[in-house]
């Protein structure tokens, strides 16, 4: 099964402010969230589960990425992307 992944507008707003190997790993996170759904990530450093519905990684040691997921949909929020002092958690 494939998964829809959405972002936020705020997560292409940060996006474009990242260095260019930060949106390189999103991408490839986006990419295993899109193949395996929302637990698919748990390659990446320091991946959990935040609640029942949201879940988050590492993207290096200063960024992270936050989504959620709904159960019985195929719909993937990523609700942030930015540096790990301000993340939502």
């Amino acid at each position: 099964m494939t998964y829809e992944i959405r972002l936020k507008k705020s997560v292409l707003k940060n996006l474009r402010k990242l260095p260019a190997v930060i949106r390189e790993r999103f991408d490839l996170l986006a990419l295993i969230l899109r193949n395996d759904g929302p637990a698919g990530a748990h390659s990446f450093q320091n991946y959990s589960k935040l609640s029942n519905t949201e879940y988050h990684c590492h993207l290096n040691r200063s960024y992270v990425a936050c989504w959620r997921h709904e159960k019985k949909t195929i719909t993937i929020e990523v609700y942030y992307v930015g540096s790990r002092e301000d993340a939502p958690y």
